[in-house]
């Protein structure tokens, strides 16, 4: 099949080098020039493992990219991977995914054969009736030929080729069976190698289980993290209680890693978005808003237990790990932020370092000292926290020797506990 992909962030630029994969031609448009130029020479925008290796693989055979919509009418598909940022009160920001629906169906408004524009980007079930449907219908000038359906995205970044190429499920909401067998066609590869469930449904649903995906995933972490931070105060192993009650099938073992907190582009926005829209119907998801609230205390708790060895006023802390998961230069709600934040306020003099996230995060810090490697970093400090659990940071021994006081908060359980630290686990 030709798809075409709006937008080249990181549900865009997976989506659009990993479709070829599966033996569709595919054109990526995007209004940023250099992302544009990066993709037809084969680079990968963000930081993704395997998307280099694919986009070399395919840039000059099945896709290509431009910043025109002129593609679209010659696709048979058309994706909509356009970022859903929140506004203040929690709720998402759709301008911009409105103007590319609107744009979309503009470029569709004279075509005669039946048009699937496909809706990947994460919105609110309302929003795909009030505002997103309404916008390719009134670009596409009332074209009847036009459909709109919704397939969410289930990608964890730092995995997210493997996730797209054998996915737990796929979800296809629809409005007409015509537009079923579209999906069904654009995935059909993966519907043959793999054991993936498919949910067939129509487009609210479809994006309501999307939120209500990551919703649960954020509780169970919160609620995890509520519950180490209990066994902390009764100075026990969060780890060894989780381990045990993972064995129960009710609940099983993922995501059962307490720490300093989830972040990231979808668990923050997607739950103060269910939240939000939530509460624009007149029902106040409490559960939720403490599962936010949990998290939103683990950097404080985190530095509590440094304040504990050190005074923080004019210390130098290394704070080790700023993308909000490893594998990934992702730095949006980062645990690193508020630590960060929460550091310069007690006074204390920070330096940071990231294997892959550091230029990111001086988009955010500018001013910050960052070092060149965990060692650097770790040298003459009074104190260390760690946010991110890269592979790295597990091989960090005799490195510890070098800080004035070595003293390491772990936030990700990543640190091995040894002689010669004063080493705090965050719920253990």
């Amino acid at each position: 099949m030709d798809i075409s992909v709006i937008g080249s962030g990181y549900v865009g630029t997976t989506i659009a080098t990993c479709l070829p994969e599966l033996g569709h031609d595919v054109t990526a448009i995007d209004i940023d020039e250099a992302i544009v130029e990066a993709l037809n020479q084969g680079r990968s925008p963000i930081d993704e493992p395997g998307l280099d290796e694919l986009l070399a693989e395919h840039a000059e055979d099945r896709l290509e990219a431009t910043t025109s919509y002129d593609a679209v009418p010659a696709s048979d598909v058309t994706f909509l991977a356009i970022g859903t940022p929140s506004n203040d009160d929690g709720s998402i920001d759709l301008t911009a995914l409105e103007a590319a629906a609107e744009a979309t169906g503009e470029a569709l408004a004279d075509k005669s054969e039946r048009h699937l524009v496909v809706v990947k980007s994460t919105v609110t079930p309302t929003s795909i009736e009030d505002v997103i449907e309404p916008a390719v219908r009134r670009g596409a000038d009332g074209n009847e030929n036009v459909e709109v359906g919704v397939n969410p995205e289930f990608l964890r970044e730092g995995s997210a080729v493997a996730d797209f190429t054998h996915p737990d499920k796929l979800v296809f909401g629809t409005n007409s069976e015509w537009a079923m067998d579209e999906l069904r066609a654009v995935f059909e590869p993966l519907l043959e190698d793999h054991d993936a469930h498919v949910v067939e449904t129509d487009p609210q649903t479809a994006s309501m289980i999307k939120y209500a995906n990551n919703a649960f995933l954020a509780a169970k972490i919160s609620l995890v993290n509520d519950l180490g931070n209990v066994c902390k105060e009764f100075d026990l192993d969060a780890y060894e209680v989780m381990d045990a009650i993972g064995l129960d099938d009710r609940i099983s073992e993922q995501f059962l890693r307490s720490g300093v907190g989830w972040g990231g582009s979808c668990f923050p926005k997607d739950v103060n978005a269910i939240i939000a829209a939530a509460r624009a119907e007149g029902y106040d998801p409490t559960l939720l808003e403490a599962a936010v609230d949990v998290n939103d205390r683990q950097p404080e708790r985190m530095l509590e237990l440094l304040a504990d060895h050190v005074d923080l006023d004019g210390a130098r802390i290394a704070v080790l790990g700023l993308s909000f998961k490893p594998r990934t230069d992702d730095v949006r709600n980062s645990r690193a932020i508020p630590t960060i934040e929460l550091l310069r306020e007690r006074g204390a003099e920070i330096v940071a370092y990231d294997p892959v996230a550091i230029e990111r995060m001086r988009e955010r810090f500018p001013g910050l000292e960052y070092a060149d490697s965990a060692a650097d970093a770790l040298e003459g400090a009074d104190g260390t926290v760690v946010v991110t659990d890269w592979d790295e940071f597990a091989t960090l021994d005799e490195e510890f020797d070098a800080m004035a006081s070595p003293v390491v908060v772990d936030g990700r359980r990543i640190i091995r506990r040894r002689d010669g630290i004063a080493y705090e686990g965050l719920t253990w």
